[in-house]
């Protein structure tokens, strides 16, 4: 189902299409249907599931995104939500919420599920046990590997959650563990006290949750058991539970290494404050910026007028002056628009942010040359020659050249600049680029004009 489709059925009339037509994808095709649609459309997509098909939705949400579909819906539509999700989704989720929409959920909760959130809830913010999980599979050392085995069939985890069983003994202090594979191949009547592995191999539950990350990597195990002060076990962490938070923390290394802090977390809540937040917000931003746009018009202008001579010797040099503005400004607006896109996925390494300039340099040379050589030609053809002013060409050509070179480094740089300075780049690195490649440019373009005319100016 694409966009387009799903957005022309979240129509009033239509209704009943959209919701035989949505309940028919896959989990998966909802989720990505869903994100591409804008926030408003995606609530009213989201009510027309049927509700096994909504809650499995719902689990496959980033807490985030989670968060703000249960904005936009009232409790007795909220609630099932929440209690299919496990405990530590919850956490999670909550974490994502007002503390006030928080207490209020929470006290519609089953006792059972709200307990299970409580106990997470009052573990540190960063610690492991904030992020771990109740549901796990632990037995006693004196069982056999049958036992055991049985006990996984009957099981009502998940499989991803019975890659691995705990063993503790009957204090429910903390032995080892067995992968579910060691199981099937052992005998049957083989005491399990026999194949424990990773006695030593366990985090506490209040340890940071970046250690358990490293220990699941070092150990390249599906899954952690975790410890409370004595070494009773209470939980375990898995791959899927930190593997957010590795991403995460590989971002904010690689953009603190760089100098610039959580530019990602900076520029999604600027974006989210110009897109949701106060309209006046948004105008006292934006019109800073285009006042300074104004500004640079104005000194343009001057530019202009101090070439006077040259205009009224060679009227056709005016015709030009669009052609070499809007290049360089299209230009422009193309690198910055790649710049973000770039930051946005994380496409661009900030560690090594002088190869992608370098890589934008060499991009804008490329171009500046191939559009610079057609302008140039263009332009003594069309009005060069004719006016017995061939040397109109070359002024074109090699204006085209230096302002797009230069338009496309602006480009990559200003926001780049912005950023580091803590300023929002979206409405403020294309106005700062018009203005510098438009008085650049012309300068450039006109001093030309007059060298290779010799006109006095």
């Amino acid at each position: 189902m694409q966009r387009n489709a799903l957005n022309d059925l979240l129509r009033p009339k239509a209704l009943g299409a959209a919701k035989r037509t949505a309940n028919q994808l896959s989990v998966t095709e909802l989720v990505r249907s869903l994100l591409e649609i804008e926030p408003k459309k995606r609530v009213l997509a989201f009510r027309l599931l049927e509700k096994d098909k909504a809650i499995a939705v719902f689990e496959f949400l980033h807490p985030d995104a989670q968060a703000d579909l249960i904005r936009a819906m009232e409790d007795p539509e909220i609630v099932p939500l929440l209690e299919a999700l496990d405990p530590e989704q919850r956490v999670r989720l909550f974490e994502e919420l007002p503390a006030k929409v928080t207490k209020r959920l929470l006290s519609q909760l089953s006792p059972e599920s709200r307990a299970a959130v409580d106990l997470l809830l009052g573990y540190p913010e960063g610690s492991v046990g904030r992020r771990m999980s109740l549901r796990y599979l632990a037995v006693r050392e004196t069982t056999t590997a049958g036992e055991v085995l049985a006990l996984v069939r009957e099981s009502n985890l998940r499989d991803d959650e019975l890659d691995m069983v705990f063993v503790i003994d009957k204090q429910r202090f903390y032995r080892g563990f067995i992968r579910t594979v060691c199981l099937i191949k052992a005998n049957p009547e083989m005491p399990i006290e026999r194949l424990i592995d990773g006695k030593d191999i366990a985090i506490s539950v209040t340890a940071p949750e970046m250690q358990a990350a490293r220990l699941l990597k070092d150990y390249n195990l599906p899954a952690i058991p975790v410890l409370d002060s004595e070494g009773r076990l209470v939980g375990d962490i898995t791959f899927d539970d930190v593997i957010d938070l590795i991403e995460e923390e590989a971002s904010a290394t690689a953009l603190a290494q760089a100098g610039v802090g959580n530019l990602l977390g900076r520029d999604r809540a600027w974006s989210e404050k110009l897109v949701r937040g106060p309209i006046r917000y948004a105008v006292q931003l934006r019109i800073v910026c285009l006042i300074i746009t104004l500004i640079g018009g104005m000194i343009v202008g001057g530019v202009i007028q101090n070439f006077e001579e040259v205009l009224e010797a060679v009227v056709v040099v005016a015709i030009f002056i669009p052609v070499v503005m809007d290049m360089g400004g299209n230009v422009g607006t193309q690198s910055t628009t790649v710049f973000a896109r770039g930051l946005a996925w994380q496409h661009i390494d900030i560690r090594h942010y002088g190869g992608y300039l370098f890589r934008e340099f060499r991009i804008g040379v490329i171009m500046g040359a191939i559009l610079g050589v057609a302008g140039g030609l263009i332009a003594y053809v069309w009005q060069g020659a004719p006016n017995g002013v061939p040397q109109l060409g070359l002024a074109v050509g090699l204006s085209l050249f230096a302002v797009i070179s230069l338009a496309a480094v602006l480009g990559a740089l200003l926001p780049w600049l912005l950023l580091k300075v803590g300023f929002d780049h979206g409405p403020a690195a294309d106005p700062f680029i018009t203005t510098i490649k438009d008085f650049t440019g012309l300068l450039l373009y006109f001093y030309l004009v007059s060298l290779l005319l010799d006109i006095q100016t």
